[in-house]
């Protein structure tokens, strides 16, 4: 069965429910890579109202959020935001802070159109290039963004839990 998602411009008033799908993804994702507890504390802190209400307020940050009928139930989001990664430079670059979908809302179609919307905001923003970090171990999300058009740019360590973890830093050439 077809499910019709919207992708919309996130605004303020929409914190909570990015928090909640953010939280839900991370955890959908990572539950059984990395320690349990580990994961609910990432999220209490990473995935919080107040880091989305950040993004909202900040200029140079854009967010999407996709919903689903009725009443626009939260299933995936985007953050597109000044880069913070190995590497970048922040006069010319955006990093793809955040991509995630509920597990039964991939393979559709969706990551695609909102991986577009980060393409097109970066590149009307003026960016030269879009980056961001993946976690190594996640060969579906690594294949995704290769089919994409990124490159492997950097590598660096991700702390969840006092653990680092390796992430690949991926680039994505804009105005091409």
């Amino acid at each position: 069965m077809a499910v019709d998602v919207e992708v919309r411009r996130a605004r303020v008033g929409d914190e909570d429910a990015l928090s909640l799908v953010g939280q839900a993804t991370f955890l959908e994702t990572f539950s059984g890579v990395l320690d349990g507890t580990a994961i609910a504390e990432h999220c209490r802190k990473a995935h919080s109202p107040s880091q989305y209400l950040h993004w909202l307020g900040d200029a140079r940050s854009a967010v999407w959020l996709a919903g689903v009928a009725p009443g626009h139930a939260p299933v995936g989001y985007l953050v597109v935001a000044a880069p913070d990664l190995p590497g970048a430079n922040p006069a010319h670059d955006l990093e793809l802070k955040r991509i995630y979908l509920l597990g039964r809302y991939q393979g559709g179609g969706l990551g695609k159109r909102l991986l577009q919307q980060a393409v097109e905001h970066a590149e009307g923003a003026g960016a030269t290039r879009l980056l961001l970090g993946v976690y190594a171990g996640n060969h579906a999300a690594l294949a995704f963004y290769r089919k994409q058009g990124f490159n492997h740019f950097a590598d660096r360590q991700f702390v969840v839990g006092g653990t680092a973890y390796d992430d690949h830093v991926m680039s994505l050439e804009l105005g091409r």
